[in-house]
C-alpha cells in the first residue's frame, strides 16, 4: 500500500471518529435539555418531586442558591417544598439556554436564565448546572441557582 493511500485512510478514520464524538455530544445534548424540559413542565405544575426527578438522587448531590449550601436530594426538596408550598408560589417555570459545553467524558455544564410567572410576583434569575450520566440517565449534580 502506497504511504499516499495510508495517509488517505488514517484520515478517514480521524473523521469518522470525530463525527461520531460531535454526533454524540449532539445526542447528550438533547437528552439533557429534555430532562430541563421535563423539569419544567412538573414545576409548572406543582410537582416539586417530578421536578426533583432530574437531580441525583444522592447526599452527594450539592445546590448552591441565595440561602446558601444545601447538600443532599432530599434537603434540596426539602427546601423547594419550604421556599414553594403551593402552586401560585411554584407559577410556570421557562428556562432560555445559553451554553451546554463537555466538562469530560460523563459530564456537562449547562448554563442559562430562569424565569418564574408567578401570582406571588415573578422571579428571574441565572443558573450553572452540572449534568453527569449515572446509570445511563443525565442528572444533575450540582446546581447554582441565584
Amino acid at each position: 500500500m502506497k504511504l499516499k493511500h495510508l495517509i488517505a485512510i488514517i484520515g478517514l478514520l480521524f473523521l469518522s471518529q470525530q463525527q461520531f464524538a460531535q454526533s454524540q455530544q449532539e445526542q447528550d445534548k438533547t437528552a439533557i435539555l429534555k430532562v430541563m424540559a421535563d423539569q419544567s413542565k412538573a414545576w409548572s405544575n406543582h410537582d416539586l418531586e417530578g421536578f426533583m426527578e432530574g437531580y441525583w438522587k444522592s447526599d452527594s448531590l450539592k445546590f448552591y442558591g441565595s440561602g446558601g449550601l444545601v447538600k443532599g436530594w432530599q434537603a434540596t426538596l426539602d427546601r423547594y417544598k419550604k421556599s414553594y408550598p403551593t402552586a401560585g408560589h411554584t407559577g410556570v417555570l421557562k428556562f432560555t439556554i445559553d451554553d451546554v459545553s463537555p466538562a469530560g467524558t460523563d459530564s456537562y455544564t449547562v448554563m442559562g436564565r430562569f424565569y418564574l410567572s408567578r401570582d406571588v410576583g415573578d422571579a428571574n434569575g441565572v443558573f450553572l448546572v452540572v449534568f453527569r450520566k449515572i446509570n445511563e440517565q443525565w442528572k444533575i449534580v450540582a446546581d447554582m441557582s441565584c
